[in-house]
């Protein structure tokens, strides 16, 4: 069973009233239900709780993290990140969602300042698939309809992506590389664009679909144990 923690600020929920009617489980809560019946291990994680809840001992139980962050990046301690990175290094798959571009875990992991043309409007959003082969969008037609979102455009300030999934367009005529893989070390890493804490888009089915594709396709590969010389043990010889 794929073990995901789910990381959450779980500040706008309670600082807008707006988000809390959107939300009133926080997005940590709607992103757990949305990918529930696939059968992982869930468990959640926010920000004012000690070491940010994400303690050694919680991430060396953490096979996929999900992220979400964006008014207290600054306020993330590095030690923790530290910690996270060293985790995606070894081999944990991370997903970070929307405002996490701008977190001090995904611009270490990049090493560029992830930077981005972004304008808070109520427009529509069309994701595109851009490779329908890939794992992390099956189930999910031609493309993703949302029709409310904040505008994030190019120019995207982050490596060349391994591989592109979704490409976003906007109604204002921008477009977004908006689902990106890479990989650190032993680590996958998947960044989704959508998930302004304003727009209901974590109750989206498609979204949601995404999501729970990309923790199985990030999650470390589950190897059988080695046995030396052997395929398997030798059978216990009994004499009659």
């Amino acid at each position: 069973m794929i073990r995901v923690t789910i990381w959450n600020e779980f500040l706008q929920e309670q600082r807008k009233e707006e988000v809390a009617r959107i939300y009133p489980k926080g997005m940590h809560g709607a992103i757990a239900d949305g990918i529930s019946q696939d059968g992982f291990e869930i468990s959640c994680a926010t920000f004012n709780e000690p070491e940010h809840g994400l303690t050694q001992e919680k991430l060396d139980q953490t096979d996929v993290l999900i992220y979400w962050g964006h008014v207290e990046h600054k306020g993330f301690q590095d030690n923790v990140v530290d910690r996270i990175c060293k985790r995606v290094h070894e081999g944990m798959g991370l997903i970070v969602l929307h405002s996490g571009h701008h977190s001090k875990l995904f611009r270490k992991l990049m090493g560029t300042s992830c930077d981005l043309l972004w304008r808070e409007a109520d427009e529509k959003e069309r994701l595109w698939v851009m490779d329908p082969s890939h794992p992390i969008v099956e189930g999910i037609g031609p493309y993703i309809d949302l029709e409310e979102e904040e505008m994030y455009g190019e120019h995207f300030d982050i490596p060349t992506p391994e591989e592109l999934i979704l490409v976003s367009w906007f109604q204002g005529g921008e477009v977004f590389r908006s689902g990106c893989t890479y990989r650190r070390g032993q680590g996958k890493i998947f960044y989704f664009r959508p998930g302004h804490e304003t727009y209901p888009t974590y109750h989206n089915k498609d979204v949601q679909r995404v999501i729970a594709n990309a923790v199985k396709w990030t999650a470390p590969i589950q190897r059988e144990k080695t046995f030396y010389g052997h395929h398997a043990p030798l059978e216990e010889i009994r004499k009659s």
